[in-house]
């Protein structure tokens, strides 16, 4: 009798034909082939999705959220600043269009959806306030130093920092997110904890081995491995493609952050759906946190190398967005509950953004 696998077979397989596809790409097999590593791109985010959900089960609540929401970053990073590497100048606002993205693709985009679809499921969930008000507390004042602040100051021109505040920021950054993990892997991790966790069936169900964890461990890498090297080289098909339909560059930005997003979006989504509203919170808040509170750090090393400026400043009807999302995210998690009201606003307010940078 064959032996059962311990981990879904297409998980396995998934990166490692992934990896294969992006080797064959020094063969130039046309067009159809950049259609190819685009599905192999979705079915490595798919399967990383998959085993970080084993490992985060494994290591438990926090630390499993926060363990995606670091793997996601370091994709992010790891993408953006090759990109600037190797795109030169023209780059230097590559950095805010992707973060401000990723912004407002999880507070509007993910969290919107995760409300939206278990207010209609379940009516009404709740969570935790004080672990959400506190990553809100951060996230508010991260977005404001590195979004918004560099318009208004006036040693260098343009929504630009010099390299002393450049650098200032970014330890800012490194501060306020490194306090916010110290918040919630030790000091309170009580406040990330569901409600109602003596009665989520969820904690009660059996982890995996050590074994698989590890194995699930070392595939996540692989996953977010070639997930970086494809959406690099997918990156000037998504530019021309852009381009030719007539929408602003920064379009790329966005699509960029979606793809990076695409595992924690979807764990989030699948969180709420079995009622842990808490989990999707935890994984949509901690990413946005990591998200700009190591991405502009990183910039701004590559920045103090390379001798590149930085665009930081997004300009008023991005700063208009930002705070009104910023505004009715805190209103919307307020209470501690939630239903599928605030789920409909935070979602009509992410179509605005995308329709706003297709007709801007």
């Amino acid at each position: 009798m064959m032996k059962k696998l311990p981990l879904p077979l297409w998980t396995i397989v998934s990166p490692l034909l992934a990896w294969l596809a992006y080797f064959g790409l020094s063969l130039n097999f046309g067009d159809f082939y950049s259609f190819f590593l685009a599905i192999m791109l979705v079915a490595a985010v798919l399967a990383a999705v998959h085993h970080a959900e084993v490992v985060a089960h494994k290591v438990g609540e926090p630390f499993g959220t926060l363990l995606l929401a670091l793997a996601v970053t370091v994709i992010e990073v790891a993408l953006i600043v090759s990109l600037m590497l190797t795109g030169g100048p023209e780059t230097a606002a590559l950095a805010r269009d992707t973060v401000f993205a990723a912004v407002m693709i999880i507070l509007n985009g993910i969290i919107g959806i995760c409300l939206l679809t278990g207010g209609v499921k379940y009516k009404e969930q709740v969570f935790t306030l004080p672990g959400v008000g506190a990553a809100l507390v951060a996230l508010t004042a991260i977005l404001v130093l590195t979004l918004i602040l560099p318009n208004f100051t006036v040693s260098t021109p343009g929504p630009q920092y010099s390299s002393v505040q450049l650098i200032f920021v970014a330890i800012v950054c490194l501060v306020l997110y490194g306090a916010f993990v110290l918040v919630q892997a030790v000091r309170h991790r009580d406040y990330f904890l569901p409600p109602d966790a003596e009665g989520n069936e969820e904690i009660h169900a059996e982890p995996p081995t050590f074994k698989v964890a590890l194995f699930s461990a070392f595939l996540l890498l692989l996953c977010l491995g070639i997930v970086v090297l494809l959406a690099k080289a997918l990156a000037p098909d998504i530019e021309n493609a852009v381009v030719n339909a007539g929408a602003p560059k920064s379009l790329v930005g966005v699509i960029i952050a979606a793809v990076v997003l695409l595992p924690e979006g979807l764990a989030a989504y699948r969180a709420a759906k079995k009622n842990r509203l808490q989990t999707s919170l935890n994984l949509a808040l901690g990413s946005a946190l990591a998200s700009i509170g190591l991405t502009i750090p990183a910039v701004a090393i590559v920045s103090m190398f390379t001798g590149m400026s930085i665009t930081l400043g997004i300009d008023m009807k991005s700063t208009v967005l930002l705070l009104l999302s910023m505004f009715t995210i805190m209103l919307s998690l307020a209470t501690g509950k939630t239903n599928v009201l605030q789920g409909i606003v935070l979602v009509v307010i992410f179509m605005v953004y995308l329709f706003t940078i297709i007709a801007p």
